[in-house]
């Protein structure tokens, strides 16, 4: 989930599994910020994620920037050409 400190990478597990970690990392590390990190279906997951920690677990919690993007993954076996996948970078600041 956090490979680097600040960063969660969102993926298929339930949302509550990410909760946990935005917890954990903002109290261990004692930092200010994180990031959330996410693409394709993942994205709904990461704004369910931000949702659930700010309204019920971190109260303090402001989301202070929100990236938006496009990447090219490389073509899936059987495809013969790349496919674009949209990405979401969600940063949350405690006050």
């Amino acid at each position: 989930m956090a490979k680097e400190s600040g960063i969660v990478f969102i993926g298929n597990k339930p949302p509550m599994s990410y909760v946990l970690a935005i917890i954990t990392s903002l109290s261990a590390s004692n930092a200010k910020e994180i990031t959330l990190k996410a693409r394709g279906r993942a994205i709904t997951t990461a704004v369910d994620t931000v949702e659930i920690t700010r309204r019920r677990f971190i109260k303090d919690l402001k989301v202070s920037k929100i990236a938006i993007g496009t990447e090219e993954m490389p073509a899936r076996e059987g495809e013969n050409r790349a496919r674009m996948v949209s990405t979401i970078e969600i940063t949350l600041a405690k006050e």
